[in-house]
C-alpha cells in the first residue's frame, strides 16, 4: 500500500507538465507578495485610524496613508504573480498555494503587529498546509484550451450558471442585511463576502489569463467581446473583495482573518473550478477523495486555530467567538486580545 502510494507520488510529480511547474513557481512567489502585504497594509489601517475613521466603520482615511499603499502595491505584485498562475494551472493547484501566506501573516504578526498566536493556532496552521499539500499532489492536470469562447461556453452552462447566481444572491444577502447588524462582531461576515465573490473572480481572473496568454502566443482572443466581460467581472469583484476585506482586517485579528479567509476562498474557488471547468471528470475516484481529505484536514486546522484565538495559555477556557477587537472604548489599545483574555494583558 505504502509502496504504490509512493509510486502515485512519483508518477505525479513526473507527470507536472512544463506549464504547471510554472503555475507553481508563480503561486508559491504570489502567496510570499500576498502574505507580508496583509502585515504593511494592517500597520497602515492603524495608523490612518488613529488620525481618522477606522475602515472598519466606513472610513476611508487609509487611502492618504503611505504605508498602506506599500501594502497594496505588494499585494498588487501578488496578484499579479497569482494572475498569471492561473493562466498555467488549474485553481485546484494554484488556490490551495494560499496557505503558504497564512505562515508569512501569522509569523510577521506575531513579530511586528505583536499579536500572539496560541499554540494549538500554530497547529492550525500546520493542519492547513499539511491539507492543501495534499490537494495539490493530487490536482488534475490543465485542460487544453484553445480559445477564449471555450472558456464562455463553459461559464454559460447551467451548472455554472445556478451556482453563480446562488453566489451572487448570498452576498448581496450579507451586504444589505447581514453586515449592518453583525459585521463589527462576528468575523465570518466580512470574510464570507470576499470569498463568495471571490470565487467568481478566479474564474474570470482564468479565462482573462488564458486569453491573454493565446493572444501572446500569436492567437489573438482580444477582439471577442467575451474577454472583456470577464476583464470587466474581474474588476468588480476585485474591488468589492479589497472593500470588505480591509473591513475585516482592520475589525479582527490578522491571525485570524488570513486563514479564515484562505479556507473559505479556497474551498469556494476549487467548488467553482469543479463545476466550471469539470476538474474532477479527469480524475478517478481515489484522487477525488484523497483531495477530500486534504480539504477535511484544511477545515480541522482552521477549525482548531478560530477556537484556540482567545485561550491563554496552558489553560483550556475558551472565550466567546464573536468578539471584536474594538468592542472597546479605547480603539487599539486592546489589538492583541483576540488571542488572548483580556486579563492575561494586565501584566
Amino acid at each position: 500500500m505504502a509502496e504504490s502510494g509512493g509510486g502515485g507520488w512519483r508518477d505525479s510529480y513526473r507527470g507536472m507538465s512544463s506549464d504547471n511547474i510554472k503555475g507553481l513557481v508563480l503561486a508559491i512567489s504570489s502567496s510570499l507578495f500576498i502574505g507580508a502585504s496583509f502585515i504593511v497594509k494592517k500597520k497602515g489601517l492603524k495608523k490612518a485610524a488613529s488620525t481618522g475613521t477606522r475602515a472598519g466603520v466606513g472610513g476611508y482615511s487609509y487611502l492618504y496613508e503611505p504605508l498602506w499603499w506599500i501594502g497594496m502595491t505588494t499585494m498588487l505584485l501578488g496578484e499579479i504573480a497569482n494572475f498569471a498562475a492561473y493562466a498555467f494551472a488549474p485553481a485546484i493547484l494554484v488556490t490551495p498555494l494560499g496557505a503558504l501566506s497564512i505562515i508569512i501573516s501569522a509569523v510577521l504578526a506575531h513579530i511586528i503587529l505583536r499579536e500572539k498566536l496560541h499554540v494549538f493556532g500554530i497547529l492550525g496552521c500546520a493542519l492547513c498546509v499539511v491539507g492543501s499539500t495534499t490537494i495539490v499532489l493530487h490536482a488534475p492536470q490543465e485542460q487544453e484550451i484553445d480559445s477564449v469562447l471555450e472558456v464562455w461556453n463553459l461559464a454559460t452552462e447551467p451548472a455554472f450558471m445556478f451556482y453563480a447566481s446562488i453566489i451572487i444572491g448570498a452576498a448581496v444577502f450579507l451586504i444589505i442585511r447581514v453586515v449592518p447588524q453583525y459585521g463589527q462582531t462576528n468575523v465570518m461576515v466580512y470574510i464570507a463576502i470576499c470569498s463568495l465573490v471571490g470565487s467568481l473572480s478566479v474564474m474570470s481572473v482564468k479565462a482573462l489569463g488564458i486569453a491573454l496568454k493565446l493572444t501572446f502566443s500569436g492567437t489573438n482572443q482580444l477582439f471577442y467581446p467575451q474577454t472583456w466581460v470577464f476583464t470587466l467581472v474581474v474588476l468588480t469583484c476585485v474591488i468589492t473583495q479589497l472593500n470588505y476585506l480591509n473591513k475585516a482586517l482592520d475589525t479582527f485579528n490578522t491571525a485570524i482573518v488570513s486563514p479564515i479567509y484562505y479556507v473559505m476562498f479556497t474551498s469556494l474557488t476549487i467548488l467553482a473550478s469543479v463545476i466550471m471547468f469539470k476538474d474532477w471528470d479527469r480524475q478517478n475516484g481515489t484522487q477525488i477523495v484523497t483531495e477530500m481529505c486534504g480539504f477535511v484536514t484544511i477545515l480541522s486546522g482552521t477549525f482548531l486555530l478560530h477556537r484556540t484565538k482567545d485561550m491563554v495559555e496552558g489553560s483550556s477556557v475558551i472565550l466567546p467567538l464573536r468578539i471584536s477587537k474594538h468592542a472597546n472604548e479605547d480603539g487599539f489599545e486592546l489589538e492583541s486580545i483576540p488571542l488572548r483574555r483580556q486579563e492575561s494583558m494586565s501584566d
